[in-house]
């Protein structure tokens, strides 16, 4: 069945990346969208849109039946998620397809054995991918979690299985604190996700976070090299760069070869990150889990490869087989993004929530801003502060830090705080320019660098 009508059940940078790729698939678009985001660009750039509810995202764009009421009213016949929201809803995949369209991504089978870090994790080990020490399986008694704790060895990971985006995530140093945390990061993530099941990891310090893009469509399955996320905040990424300068070629094709072996093992369907930690002391990696959606850092990887991750989705999910295989993909120059999110970096990153004033977006060679902006444009307070991406690609890493330091200067969007003063602040790192950075790195500098944070002027 080849997708027609795709509607989008997102919103923001995501939902107009989503209608770009649509559009230029020949599609017809419809988006839906909460009482709250009746002005947003996607709503504007659709062909067709629908209001689903309040600003509430539970009485909105987690309301699946609210979204397959306005896909079946429009005779929308494919629905892509995005990321967040329902993106790893497995009930909501099966309640598309049930209804007779098709959903872009895996099957809900398939999101719920890849989105549960557990099962995840024992896939990953039957294809021979290498895990971090941890609980086999998922714990849910107490007592047997803290003697799972000891067996590892403090300090230890408590994760909960449906937890993502940071959140369901505590670290135990010691026994002592094991039950509170463990219980803390069970009820965040049963608020969060409606489940509270938790399993444990050993924690290794000071590693970096890389993850592999793969893509299948049930029988051929490839890699687009890797991404080097680790430089976070509250375990957010907000820096993303592709490919990660800390691989050698032998560990880039072991690491990247590995996640292809685990796409095949399960026969994934559809984009997906396999998520690792990689001690570059040692060259040892270590699987994590896997993200059964487009990422929001997908950018990167489309800039150094060409390919548009997002069409090929649609496409796959559409019936066609990949259009390209492993020996067509190539690593073009390196790419870095940066998250620029509606807060202030030089007040605790409070949110800046407000309406966009005049706004200067850059440009030039290989300079690219995935955004949601227009000037007079409310930003809603419901939802996350990601504005946009911007986005360099060059043919070096040194030459792409100096285009973002150069596009970081340029981007002007007046009316609010963004977190672009951070990250002008941060190409001028001798750390960030030398890559010797790891996933407590950016915490650990903010601690006692925050004065180097500069406000950027407004256009006048």
């Amino acid at each position: 069945m080849v997708i027609k009508k795709l509607l989008i059940a997102n919103r923001g940078e995501i939902a107009v990346r989503i209608i770009r790729a649509a559009k230029e698939l020949g599609l017809q678009t419809v988006v839906v969208h909460s009482t709250a985001d009746a002005n947003s660009l996607a709503v504007e750039m659709a062909d067709e849109t629908v209001e689903i509810g309040p600003a509430s995202a539970a009485k909105s764009y987690l309301n699946v039946e609210a979204v397959l009421n306005a896909a079946r009213q429009t005779g929308a016949d494919g629905v892509h998620p995005g990321y967040g929201f329902l993106a790893e809803n497995a009930d909501f995949a099966d309640a598309v397809e049930a209804a007779g369209m098709i959903f872009v991504g895996p099957s809900g089978a398939m999101i719920r054995k890849m989105g549960d870090k557990a099962s995840a994790r024992k896939a990953a080990e039957e294809a021979g991918v290498p895990t971090v020490p941890g609980s086999d399986g998922i714990l849910n008694d107490m007592k047997m979690a803290q003697l799972v704790a000891m067996d590892i060895g403090y300090p230890v990971m408590i994760k909960a299985t449906a937890g993502g985006g940071g959140r369901g995530i505590r670290i135990a140093e010691s026994a002592e604190e094991f039950v509170s945390l463990a219980r803390l990061a069970s009820e965040e993530a049963k608020l969060a996700f409606g489940d509270g099941g938790l399993y444990l990891e050993k924690l290794i310090d000071a590693a970096r976070h890389i993850e592999v893009q793969i893509m299948g469509d049930g029988g051929n399955f490839v890699h687009c090299y890797e991404r080097e996320c680790s430089l976070q905040r509250r375990r957010q990424k907000v820096w993303e760069e592709a490919p990660s300068s800390s691989l050698s070629a032998t560990v880039r094709e072991k690491l990247c070869s590995s996640a292809v072996a685990l796409a095949k093992s399960v026969g994934y369907r559809g984009a997906g990150t396999v998520e690792y930690l990689y001690d570059d002391k040692t060259g040892d990696y270590y699987f994590i889990e896997m993200n059964t959606r487009i990422q929001v850092e997908h950018t990167i990887t489309e800039e150094i490869t060409g390919i548009d991750l997002v069409a090929e989705m649609i496409c796959i999910a559409g019936g066609e087989t990949l259009s390209f295989c492993q020996e067509d993909i190539a690593i073009q120059g390196h790419a870095i993004e940066v998250r620029i999110n509606a807060e202030d970096p030089m007040n605790k990153f409070m949110p800046s929530p407000g309406v966009i004033g005049k706004m200067r977006i850059p440009g030039g060679p290989g300079v690219r801003f995935d955004h949601m902006l227009f000037e007079g444009y409310k930003i809603p307070t419901a939802y996350d502060s990601l504005l946009g991406k911007l986005i360099v690609h060059a043919g070096t890493r040194e030459t792409a830090i100096f285009r973002l330091k150069r596009t970081v200067s340029e981007l002007r969007i007046n009316g609010i705080k963004t977190s672009a003063p951070l990250f002008l602040a941060l190409t001028e790192n001798e750390d960030i320019k030398h890559g010797e950075i790891h996933t407590k790195w950016l915490e650990t500098w903010l601690e006692s660098n925050s004065d180097k944070i500069r406000p950027i002027a407004d256009i006048e």
